[in-house]
């Protein structure tokens, strides 16, 4: 088992719902976490809450899609703490619209945010894990990662983008840089994306499934990705696909 406690974890978009939950499972765990979103408010609270219950962390005031912003985020990190081990990409939007709505504006945020906003962070905090030799990065894909469904067109194409760069990656900085990856999949899970939905039809479908099963919460994803973290050094789970029982589709 992989002790993680004294190790330097970076999760974005820890503003709210998974990030938020798993940044606390992870403070709880004994690492030493950064906080990193745009709604710096809301990162304030959540340190309190870490630091009330005996844990590290440090607010990042971070845009994932802004190249600069990020790097800044990550030398501040590594400035306080003096290592990266743990990255959680989890920063994403999920607006629903049919393609033939053309919410164009949507489709490139999404673009922007869940593929490029990972791909910047993953360039920042890779070199720092490169010469350490260590490190492990989480993705947070979707069972949209793995299935197509109406509305959700772009955001399925972004997440199995995600999938797909996390398994590559995994393939070339694993033995190479001892660095392991795991791409995290989650089915109906109550957190804010369901909030960037403007489209009234799918607003409702989505209230809808909340009454007919029990949504995972965020910190089921975060015990996941602890679960994963404290595998075994010679251990990479690779995938982890999490569903609630009742989600059928």
């Amino acid at each position: 088992m992989t002790n993680i406690n004294g190790k330097v974890a970076l999760v974005t978009g820890a503003s709210s719902g998974i990030g938020a939950a798993t940044a606390l499972k992870l403070a709880e765990a004994g690492a030493k976490v950064g906080i990193a979103a745009r709604r710096t408010e809301k990162l304030a609270d959540l340190k309190k809450e870490i630091v009330s219950k005996g844990g590290e962390a440090l607010v990042i005031e971070m845009d994932v899609v802004d190249p600069a912003s990020v790097e800044a985020g990550v030398k501040k990190l590594v400035g306080a703490y003096g290592s990266i081990d743990i990255l959680v990409n989890n920063a994403g939007l999920m607006p629903l619209s049919d393609v033939d709505q053309f919410k164009v504006d949507e489709w490139h945020r999404m673009v922007d945010v869940n593929v490029k906003g990972l791909l910047n962070t993953t360039a920042a905090v890779l070199p720092q894990m490169i010469n350490q030799h260590s490190g492990h990065i989480f993705n947070m894909s979707s069972i949209a990662g793995r299935k197509v469904f109406k509305g959700l067109s772009v955001y399925c194409a972004t997440k199995h983008a995600v999938a797909a760069f996390s398994d590559g990656l995994r393939m070339e900085v694993g033995q190479k840089h001892n660095i392991r990856v795991t791409c995290i999949q989650p089915g109906a899970v109550a957190t804010e994306l369901y909030d960037h939905i403007t489209e009234p039809d799918y607003i409702k479908q989505m209230d809808d499934l909340a009454k007919q099963m029990t949504f995972l919460q965020g910190a089921d994803i975060g015990d996941t990705i602890v679960f994963a973290a404290q595998a075994p050094a010679h251990v990479n789970v690779a995938e982890l696909f999490v569903l609630p029982v009742e989600q059928g589709w």
